[in-house]
């Protein structure tokens, strides 16, 4: 069995029930989450084994938070403790017209003050096939970037593939000298599989994307635009050998249309672009990590399937509509309930 390391911030997020406005009522529920802890909660639910390493304070909140990774199948024993807090935000879900709303509240908190150094890579990374990142971690603090920037050396080193989830949140990026573009470009040009949705896409290369305006599951991608796409990004960044890309279209709050396309080569020099059929997916219950479902689901079946591209990438957005209908940061849906949804 494959070993697989998430490295990035545990975060307790707080939420009205009820589709309760943060300024209203009187309770917030909270769960845990933050999305490489979300992804390795996927891949634990899906039965790899995984490893995910972070920072957190040691205090009830803090070992509360390794004790729910832990029952979910997680390994946390590189989880190093101390700081004084964990990081938060409040989410507001989407409602009708209304939009979702996000709130952080991670300044000074244990991950964002980690170092280089504090964390021994060369244990973690031992016998590891897959080193999984995000953007996230290296928004957050220029030290917390370091420490990233410390573990993918140590990567380099000892052969471990690298993951990377672009996860572009434009209100972290706010340490003295933060470079988002060449930070995420930096980070990119290392890795091997990535993910990001169309508008990370975007954003990332300057270029319009090609519009995914579906209504119903009918809809033509325009796909010759979107290989002129894919050819520039892999022009600028080589070794990354997989690129998914997750695209939605919310219809209205409880409905939302979901695809995604794979660019992806065995060999490093042939590229195809596969594209996945939409889901329709009216009931939506909470869309929070549904981009980490993405992601989870690629690192799985990449391994599950590591001769049929078609399925890796229809697996992997099957894993990201079921998260549609889960409560919560974490993705708890199961291989065959994923495989029985690929088969109807």
């Amino acid at each position: 069995m494959k070993k697989i390391i998430t490295f990035g911030e545990l975060l307790l997020r707080f939420s009205k029930n009820d589709h309760l406005r943060l300024s209203q009522g009187d309770y917030f529920t909270c769960k845990y989450g933050g999305s490489e802890a979300n992804v390795a909660v996927s891949l634990a639910t899906l039965g790899n084994y995984v490893e995910y390493v972070t920072r957190l304070p040691d205090t009830p909140v803090g070992r509360a938070g390794v004790m729910r990774l832990q029952e979910l199948g997680v390994n946390c024993r590189h989880v190093l403790f101390g700081g004084q807090r964990i990081g938060t935000y409040y989410f507001e879900p989407a409602a009708g017209m209304r939009s979702a709303k996000v709130v952080y509240d991670r300044e000074h908190s244990a991950s964002s003050e980690l170092q280089p150094g504090m964390l021994p890579w060369e244990d973690i990374l031992k016998g590891a096939d897959v080193l999984h990142i995000t953007g996230i971690t290296a928004a957050i603090s220029r030290s917390s970037l370091d420490a990233t920037l410390e573990a993918l050396d140590v990567a380099d080193r000892l052969g471990v593939k690298v993951s990377f989830d672009i996860n572009y949140r434009k209100n972290l990026w706010r340490y003295a000298g933060a470079d988002p573009r060449a930070t995420i470009g930096l980070l990119l040009s290392r890795c091997d599989l990535m993910f990001g949705d169309a508008i990370e896409f975007e954003w990332l290369c300057q270029r319009r994307q090609p519009p995914f305006t579906a209504t119903d599951t009918r809809f033509e991608m325009q796909m010759d635009e979107y290989r002129e796409w894919f050819e520039q990004l892999h022009s600028q960044y080589p070794r990354c050998r997989k690129w998914l890309m997750g695209m939605r279209n919310m219809v209205a709050s409880s409905r939302h249309l979901l695809t995604a396309l794979l660019y992806t080569s065995d060999d490093g020099n042939h590229y195809e672009l596969l594209r996945a059929p939409i889901h329709d997916i009216n009931g939506v219950v909470d869309p929070s990590g549904v981009g980490d479902a993405f992601m989870a689901g690629l690192l799985h079946s990449v391994s599950a399937f590591p001769d049929d591209p078609q399925r890796q990438l229809d697996y992997s957005l099957a894993a990201s509509a079921l998260k549609n209908t889960i409560p919560g940061d974490f993705n708890l849906a199961t291989d065959e309930e994923i495989n029985e949804l690929l088969n109807k």
